[in-house]
């Protein structure tokens, strides 16, 4: 199996990489984890990780900045059908717009848009950044195993507001109740950074580079 994860200038890398690397070797097939800044290759994956951080236009226009990587992501994804995991602003993207930084438009993969937290509460500052716990809302091939109220790291000071909430896969709370991972069909995001969340982040991995 091979792995692609989407290098676009935002988004821990490395990181991502041996997280999925360990991942894959947990499980019972190995598989070739590549980070790439081109599309030319990019049919050739059977999996795509796409990590961010940074504003949500200005990953949008990084993508845009890679020649035809648009046109390769949406034909792997929707037309091929294979797996697309996002992670924080990478999951963010998969929206219809996101209101940061000015505005931009996103992949409208998941309907909804991508909103500042409203904190509710004055002793709570944004970025949210830390460890959180998620509310499972569903079953969820990305979350299996995964019990509820599991802690996760998070950075980050917007959330996907989505439309259609049988996409959503958990939430978390902080003020307000915010959309923590997402799932539809072949499509698998988290807002939380599974990289950086210790053996239950790993655990997320591994049933990634499970999926059929």
């Amino acid at each position: 199996m091979k792995i692609a994860i989407i290098d676009y200038e935002s988004g821990n890398l490395k990181s991502v990489s041996k997280a999925v690397e360990l991942a894959s070797n947990n499980v019972s097939s190995k598989s070739n984890v590549e980070i790439i800044n081109s599309a030319k290759n990019l049919k050739n994956f059977d999996k795509i990780v796409l990590p961010g951080q940074g504003s949500f236009k200005q990953c949008y226009q990084s993508l845009l900045s890679i020649d035809g990587i648009l046109d390769e992501l949406f034909n792997f994804v929707l037309e091929k059908q294979r797996p697309i995991l996002g992670i924080c602003v990478g999951m963010q993207l998969f929206s219809t717009y996101g209101e940061e930084d000015g505005g931009s438009k996103g992949f409208d993969w998941i309907k909804g848009k991508v909103k500042k937290i409203n904190l509710n509460n004055e002793n709570l500052k944004l970025p949210h950044m830390g460890w959180n716990n998620i509310n499972i809302n569903q079953s969820s091939r990305l979350l299996s195993g995964i019990e509820n109220e599991s802690h996760f790291y998070f950075v980050h000071s917007f959330a996907f507001d989505v439309e259609n909430k049988d996409c959503v896969s958990a939430t978390t709370d902080y003020s307000i109740k915010f959309v923590s991972a997402v799932e539809k069909e072949n499509i698998f995001g988290t807002q939380f950074h599974p990289e950086k969340s210790q053996l239950n982040g790993i655990k997320i991995l591994e049933n990634f580079v499970k999926l059929k």
